[in-house]
């Protein structure tokens, strides 16, 4: 070869060359051999000492928020106390060291020869004094005692050491005394993380829903972790049926810990990304004024309200009573707010809105009055009432005083004789028509899983051993059926807007946290139309007038008279029995809307065992249409002077 034939010349320089290339190559050699065979102990060893933990991060939730942008559940800093375990080491090795066991051993104290898993006991207990002593010592600085419970420090030490131990949440004064400490002591430290809150707190309650720790993955997220900081998932309402977009996605982060599992350092691999915001129908001002006027006989009240719009179906408010407030669920439901909404009487945890069946008694006259019109019965005609009337062998009372009734006098004084006497003659397949073009006894599909769709008889039904007696029920809106509140706003609304049965809207959309984001934000549709009543617009005249009539000219609805709104309405009162038939109770309603000229609002009130619908429900609808009228006056004056000049 041509290098050695050089070499074999003498060549000083080329010869120098290469034993320099020569002695390189076994100095890496050697270097290799000593790594790979004699010190591969040592690293392997080293290897185990470290290893990767990933943790999951919750992302920041959505917010739920009023069609006005006013903020129905956000999020608010939580500031709490945590242990870092992994910087007491140096404690917990000296705190071993004065407490291990000693004997006397040729005059000197010499350790006790323990077994491992006597060792490993007694070294848990030296680490759990170090951190008892800390923590009881932020009680005092705090003025509140804080425990630490043996096992709780034994669980998070064995399982989740490269974590910190979260110990409590302070109030603004508890982070004020725990700040204003000389020195804080080793391993305490104060962190800030988001907390779900609810400003309104009990306000809109059912229909938010409420939130119960889940640390699980998403279904676009990864699922294999070694630890997991606290996540909620939402149950029901709101935070129930759109958790996935207001639960955002979230993060991981990587922790490097040694063989003792102790933290050495950390690193964000990916950013949790934070929910999407939903934004409701509601108006946060007719929900709290709706909720303060159910409440007006007591917070142990039974009942339900509705406001919508009858010319889109928008739920403008949506209160059931008593109330729930979701923020008792965060961190967790206490023992005695478990005991209350287990109350069997009180029922707290019903959407009496839209999650009870009730018989709607004798709000259900406006469809027996629509039908019987549609088929021919002259309003003006007189049936008499004697004060009552025999439907077969049966007697049937009218609250209604004894005298002659024509369409609009046996309306707005609720007789039964009447309605009762023409639903008869006009055939209950003509009322069952109409409540099936209401949809009652279906779903609307409301996005809170609160829903039930009551019951309703079908034409099946009524041409199957259906009697007079039913027909009668029926009529009256007794007997075979049951209907919610929000069905019979929905029932109301189609009177209003001249016979369009809208489905009832709840979220206007679903958008980005950050406008700017790009995302696309998701839009429900407003005004959605279900179906059509398909009666005469003279009927629905009749029926319209007639409501107008039961407030304004002394009817059982005189109650809900607000001078400049117009209010038209309908009461009802129906009575509950018991699987004895023995009356147990009775549910009062008053169903109406307003102003007569141009609907805007439609308010339904419903009180279990009420006086009546007049004495009742009536008053809590009257407030409510004037926090609705002193509302609309307020944003009058708040338009610019521009705006308001013709």
């Amino acid at each position: 070869m041509i290098v050695f034939d050089q070499l074999k010349k003498s060549d000083s320089h080329l010869r120098t060359i290469t034993w320099s290339v020569l002695l390189g190559m076994a100095v890496l050699l050697a270097g290799l051999w000593w790594v790979q065979v004699i010190s591969y102990r040592r690293y392997a060893e080293h290897e185990k000492a470290q290893a990767f933990r990933t943790v999951r991060i919750p992302a920041i939730r959505g917010k739920i928020l009023d069609r006005h942008g006013a903020p129905l559940a956000e999020n608010q800093p939580s500031y709490n106390v945590s242990l870092y375990l992994d910087e007491l080491r140096e404690e917990f090795k000296q705190e071993w060291s004065r407490s291990r066991p000693r004997k006397l051993v040729d005059g000197k104290m010499a350790p006790v020869k323990l077994s491992r898993s006597e060792r490993l006991g007694l070294e848990a207990q030296a680490r759990y004094r170090v951190a008892s002593n800390i923590v009881q010592n932020l009680g005092t600085t705090l003025r509140q005692p804080v425990a630490l419970e043996y096992g709780q420090f034994l669980r998070h030490y064995t399982n989740q050491l490269a974590l910190p131990l979260p110990l409590l949440s302070l109030d603004p004064a508890q982070i004020a005394r725990f700040q204003e400490q000389g020195r804080i002591p080793r391993g305490l430290d104060l962190e800030i993380q988001p907390q779900r809150f609810y400003p309104g707190k009990t306000t809109a309650g059912h229909l938010l829903g409420f939130l119960v720790q889940d640390n699980s993955s998403g279904a676009d997220e990864d699922a294999f972790f070694n630890y997991r900081l606290p996540d909620y998932r939402g149950v029901v309402g709101i935070e129930g049926a759109f958790n996935d977009q207001l639960r955002g996605k979230a993060g991981v982060k990587s922790v490097l810990v040694n063989s003792l599992g102790y933290r050495q350092s950390e690193t964000t691999w990916t950013a949790a990304e934070p929910g999407r915001n939903a934004v409701l129908t509601l108006d946060l001002a007719i929900q709290t004024a709706a909720e303060k006027a159910l409440a007006v006989n007591g917070p142990n009240t039974r009942g339900a309200v509705v406001v919508m719009n009858p010319l889109n179906g928008d739920i403008l408010a949506l209160a059931s009573s008593p109330t729930v407030d979701p923020n008792a669920f965060i961190p967790r439901l206490s023992h005695a707010e478990a005991r209350r909404l287990s109350d069997d009487q009180l029922r707290p945890q019903i959407n009496r809105a839209t999650q009870e069946n009730y018989a709607p008694g004798s709000i259900f006259k406006i469809i027996t009055g629509l039908a019987c019109l549609d088929a021919g019965v002259d309003p003006r005609a007189i049936v008499h009432n004697p004060g009552y009337i025999m439907v077969g062998r049966r007697h049937i009372k009218d609250l209604a005083a004894p005298g002659d009734y024509d369409f609009r006098k046996a309306f707005i004084h609720s007789s039964n004789t009447y309605f009762i006497t023409n639903g008869i003659r006009a055939g209950v397949e003509s009322i069952v028509r109409l409540g099936q073009r209401l949809h009652l006894g279906e779903r609307s599909g409301l996005t809170t899983r609160q829903e039930v769709g009551g019951n309703f008889p079908s034409s099946k039904r009524v041409r199957s051993r259906w009697f007079d007696g039913d027909t009668a029920n029926l009529c009256i809106g007794q007997g075979e059926i049951a209907v919610t509140p929000l069905q019979m706003a929905v029932m109301t609304s189609a009177v209003a807007n001249g016979g369009k049965v809208f489905f009832p809207r709840l979220v206007d959309r679903v958008e980005p946290a950050d406008p700017a984001s790009g995302e696309e934000t998701v839009r429900f549709p407003a005004g959605r139309l279900r179906d059509e009543l398909g009666v005469k617009p003279r009927s629905l005249k009749i029926v319209r007038e007639a409501m107008q009539a039961d407030v304004a000219d002394g009817g059982t609805g005189k109650a809900a008279e607000v001078p400049g709104m117009n209010v038209c309405g309908k009461t009802g009162t129906a009575e509950v029995t018991d699987e004895h038939n023995r009356n147990v109770g009775r549910n009062t309603w008053f169903v109406s809307y307003a102003p007569f000229e141009s609907p805007r609002y439609v308010v339904v009130v419903l009180v279990e065992n009420g006086q009546s619908g007049g004495g009742t429900c009536a008053p809590i609808a009257q407030k409510i249409y004037r926090a609705i009228q002193y509302q609309e006056l307020q944003n009058k004056l708040n338009q610019p002077l521009v705006a308001r000049i013709p």
